[in-house]
């Protein structure tokens, strides 16, 4: 693993990021398996389940984070802030005592920095261009409390010149399920992957779905209409092995990797997590 300085990390971000958490280095245990929601935290519950398609690959599951936002403090990291200097999960959360860590969005493999979408934290601009194709946005740290404290937004429903100011942070991704809950079909060409996905129900409450088992994106949005939860503005977060879950909570550690992506990476030996130069950070209260 990639050894860093956290104290030069804290250092070079102070008058940068969203929030300023206090460093924390300290090792839990590894967490057993849910096969029912279960709550971790205050605001924060998990689980386990079998996706209702068998993947060619792996265990076929689907790890569940399901977040009531108003109850969380989230924070976004980049390394275009601090030396160009890329963390994995785990580290971005020893770094700077977070609880949950996840990809903040797909990112260019050739440049290895910079978002494929709009990504501003604070003040600080990851990319200035809001990708024309990509319809769905995550936006956190509200500059006024009527806004929710974290929230995702359909750019075909939201007028982009109206909202782009209501919050610190944002990040841009591609859509998968529009504010009226409609399935988005996915004409790209026929890729699986690991890969992890945003979403939220009729009361607020943000999920996070994992899978390291390789599905298709429209597989993938076919099984977010399952649930009996009516799950709307889904956006797609990553896929493939810098896929990351990381959460660490109490005395409860989870880590989840993804691997597989056709084509590109068709393997399912990745057991690292990999290095992220943007990530999107939670803390419970």
């Amino acid at each position: 693993m990639k050894k860093f300085n956290p104290f030069l990390i804290l250092i070079s971000i102070l008058f940068t990021s969203c929030s300023q958490p206090e460093m924390k280095v300290e090792k839990k245990k590894v967490a057993e398996k849910y096969s029912s929601w279960t709550q971790l935290a205050k605001g924060v519950e998990y689980i386990e389940m079998t996706a209702p398609e068998k993947s060619f690959l792996g265990d076929s599951k689907l790890s569940i984070l399901r977040l009531e936002p108003e109850q969380l403090q989230f924070f976004m990291y980049n390394a275009t802030q601090m030396g160009n200097m890329r963390l994995t999960a785990p580290q971005w959360a020893d770094s700077f005592d977070l609880n949950i860590v996840i990809n903040a969005g797909m990112y260019d493999l050739a440049n290895g920095l910079i978002h494929r979408g709009y990504l501003k934290n604070g003040r600080h601009f990851n990319n200035k261009k809001v990708h024309p194709e990509y319809n769905s946005m995550i936006a956190f740290a509200p500059k006024d409390s009527i806004y929710c404290n974290f929230d995702i937004l359909d750019l075909e429903c939201k007028n982009w010149a109206e909202v782009c100011d209501q919050y610190s942070c944002y990040a841009q991704g591609m859509r998968m399920i529009d504010c009226n809950g409609e399935a988005m079909g996915w004409n790209k060409k026929n890729q699986s992957c690991s890969m992890l996905v945003a979403t939220k129900d009729a009361k607020g409450r943000i999920w996070f779905i994992f899978s390291r088992s390789p599905y298709s994106h429209n597989q993938m949005i076919s099984f977010m209409g399952t649930f009996k939860e009516d799950l709307r503005n889904a956006i797609y977060l990553e896929g493939g092995p810098e896929t990351s879950l990381y959460i660490d909570i109490n005395d409860i550690r989870i880590e989840k990797i993804g691997s597989y992506v056709s084509q590109t990476y068709p393997t399912d030996d990745n057991n690292n997590f990999w290095e992220l130069p943007n990530i999107i950070g939670i803390k419970v209260n």
